[in-house]
């Protein structure tokens, strides 16, 4: 349910991308069209449902390009981008588990 929501405000732009977000994305070489991207083919590998004032979640999905993304965002009424990052596969399983 959660992701569906995010899904449609994504791809109807009914959402927002945090300052934060912009400034890494500028300095990681992403760009909004690859955060969407990402989002709409994604999946929810971590939930963080004591975020406040709205639960977020960790998203891997993959550009157009088919280069690996991760996206935290809100799931609020309008979805928020809190920040986009390319994993590193050292810190990761399959992009989608935490090595520990």
């Amino acid at each position: 349910m959660e992701l569906k929501h995010i899904k449609t405000k994504i791809k109807t732009g009914g959402y927002d991308i945090s300052i934060h977000a912009v400034e890494r994305s500028i300095k990681r070489h992403i760009w909004k069209e690859d955060i969407e991207a990402a989002v709409l083919n994604g999946e929810i590998i971590e939930e963080y449902l004591d975020d406040k004032p709205f639960p977020t979640y960790l998203i891997f999905g993959k550009t157009k390009k088919d280069k690996p993304l991760h996206i935290v965002c809100s799931n609020s009424p309008r979805p928020k981008i809190i920040t986009a990052y390319e994993p590193k596969k050292e810190r990761w399983i399959n992009y989608r588990i935490r090595k520990k």
